[in-house]
Order: structure tokens, then C-alpha cells, then sequence
């Protein structure tokens, strides 16, 4: 008998016996236990993983309950996974002795997974200023790419049609002043060791933002004449320093007259951050609890002094 040639295609067993409910439930995202030997930290990922009180106490649960929440990584081209986020989860995990993590495993290209490094991480209580003025220049350079882009997310496609300014966008979506989160950015142009004081508070964010803008030689100049006369600047001193150094006048001399003036007297100043205050309160508390408690206290204390006084 002669064959008409035509090829025949066979359904296979599993499309016979699988409903499109179960088709489409595989290709949905699914968690995943991966090794930890085989996620790799973000590609400059500006968040500090640090081994403090706070990750101690995440470790121990990690140890008593594993991760609850999954980290989200996507493949990496030279082997195993790209953390996007979860860092601090995966350094818990080790700590506790795991070898393992739940993991979402998403494909993602590099804008895409900057924007949801990012905001994964700003929800963090406790973030330094160094950190938030990184993380905002890489989610404000992948937002600017969204001007050609279509593929993100519809919220951000939404953002590009209504032809508003990346950096405007990204001031409403972290709550900030346009003008702060320009602060902050300028905050990536200083040499390490002044942008470290920033984090330690020995140079508030006004002040630093004016010292961005001196030249890089000029920013070293400046931390040996801060050191030479054991101050640091004010705002206005600032100020005149980055107007200096547009006029082309900055010498290291200028610098120390500078820092070796006399400031005009100021209140003490006593900040205590929510870390520190955090041992003396239950877990449950939330910032504005404790502050509440604390003024609660303070009149407390105050009335009992005035009391004394009466006596």
C-alpha cells in the first residue's frame, strides 16, 4: 500500500492525562531548597550583611523555625544562583548551621532584578545612609531604562505612559522629597572614609551633601585637616569649602582655617537609634510604641523630681 508521506503526531501520555489546571500550575513559580554554596550576593548589592545583635537573633530562628520567608535569586551564567534578595536570610542560614534555603528562582534581567533588590530592602528598619544613597542611584539608573522598556511590571510601564521623570517617581515610591533623594545620591560621590562618617553620624546628611562636591584629592585633603584639628564641618563650613573648590581657591591651609574656627555653641544632642532601644522593650513594640513609652516615662520622672523639690 502506498504511503501518503504525511507524518502523524501522537498526543503524549502526559497531555493525555494532565487538565490545562495542571499545565498551568507548572509553570507558575515554585520554592525550591538550594544550597547555600550555590547562591552568590548581588553584584554590588549596596545593603552591609552584618553580624550583629540583630542577626544573631534571626539566626536563632532560622535554627528553631528554618526560613520562613523564601529568598528570590535568578540563574547565574557562570553556575548556581544570584541572591536578589535575601542576603541577610542566607547569612542567618549559615550561621545556623543549614546548608540549605528556600529559594523562588525567577528569571530576571538586570533592571528588573535591581528594582526588586531594592525595594526589597528599603522596607528594612534600620538602613544607613550609605546604603540608601547606593540603592537609589542603581533603582533610579534601571528606572531610567524603563523609557525603552515594556517588560517590567505594569505599575512601571503605567509610570512611563504617564510621562513623569524617573526621578520623581522614584521620590513618591520611597516617601522621600525630590530634593532628598538627590541629597542622598550625592552621597555615592564621596571617598569611603568620609562616607563612613555620614553612616556613623559624625557628619550630618546636609553637610556631606555640600562635601560631594569637592574633587576626590580635595575630599582626602580634607579628612587630614579634620583630623589636625579634630572637628568636623558644619553646614556652613561646608559650604564655603565647596565654594572654595569652585573657585579653584581650596589649599589644604584653607581647609584647617576652616576647621579650626570656633563654632557657635549648640545644644547637646543625644540620638538614640531603635537598635539601642530595642532591648529594653518587648519585640512586639513598634517604634512609635516605644517612643509613646519613653515620653510616658520622662514625665513620669519629671513629676517625681518636682515633687522632691517641693519637699
Amino acid at each position: 500500500m502506498k504511503s501518503s508521506g504525511r507524518k502523524i503526531e501522537l498526543t503524549s501520555l502526559d497531555d493525555l492525562f494532565t487538565t490545562e489546571e495542571n499545565r498551568q500550575e507548572a509553570k507558575l513559580e515554585k520554592i525550591r531548597d538550594i544550597p547555600l554554596s550555590e547562591l552568590h550576593p548581588f553584584k554590588n548589592h549596596p545593603f552591609h550583611v552584618r553580624d550583629d545583635e540583630a542577626m544573631m537573633e534571626t539566626a536563632d530562628s532560622v535554627r528553631q523555625y528554618g526560613v520562613l520567608v523564601p529568598a528570590i535569586a535568578r540563574p547565574d551564567p557562570n553556575g548556581g544562583y544570584e541572591l536578589v534578595s535575601g542576603h541577610r536570610r542566607h547569612r542567618a542560614s549559615e550561621l545556623a548551621g543549614m546548608e540549605t534555603m528556600p529559594v523562588i528562582v525567577r528569571e530576571l534581567d538586570d533592571d528588573a532584578a535591581v528594582l526588586v533588590m531594592v525595594d526589597s530592602n528599603l522596607q528594612r528598619e534600620n538602613i544607613l545612609p550609605s546604603e540608601r544613597a547606593f540603592a537609589y542611584k542603581m533603582k533610579l539608573e534601571a528606572m531610567k531604562h524603563q523609557g525603552t522598556r515594556t517588560d517590567l511590571t505594569c505599575a512601571q510601564v503605567g509610570h512611563k505612559l504617564d510621562g513623569k521623570k524617573s526621578r520623581d517617581i522614584l521620590a513618591e515610591q520611597v516617601g522621600q522629597s525630590k530634593n532628598q533623594v538627590q541629597r542622598y545620591i550625592r552621597l555615592t560621590e564621596l571617598v569611603p572614609n568620609l562616607l563612613n562618617m555620614v553612616d556613623e553620624r559624625k557628619i550630618a546628611l546636609n553637610p556631606a551633601y555640600e562635601l560631594s562636591f569637592l574633587k576626590k584629592e580635595e575630599q582626602e585633603q580634607l579628612l587630614d585637616a579634620m583630623d589636625s584639628e579634630q572637628a568636623t564641618p558644619s553646614l556652613s563650613q561646608a559650604q564655603r569649602l565647596k565654594k572654595f573648590s569652585q573657585e579653584g581657591h581650596l589649599t589644604p591651609d584653607v581647609m584647617c582655617a576652616i576647621m579650626s574656627e570656633e563654632k557657635k555653641s549648640e545644644w547637646d544632642r543625644v540620638t538614640l537609634t531603635s537598635e539601642t532601644l530595642r532591648k529594653y522593650f518587648p519585640k512586639n513594640y513598634t517604634p512609635k510604641k516605644m517612643q509613646e513609652t519613653i515620653v510616658k516615662l520622662l514625665e513620669a520622672w519629671q513629676r517625681q523630681r518636682q515633687r522632691e523639690q517641693e519637699r
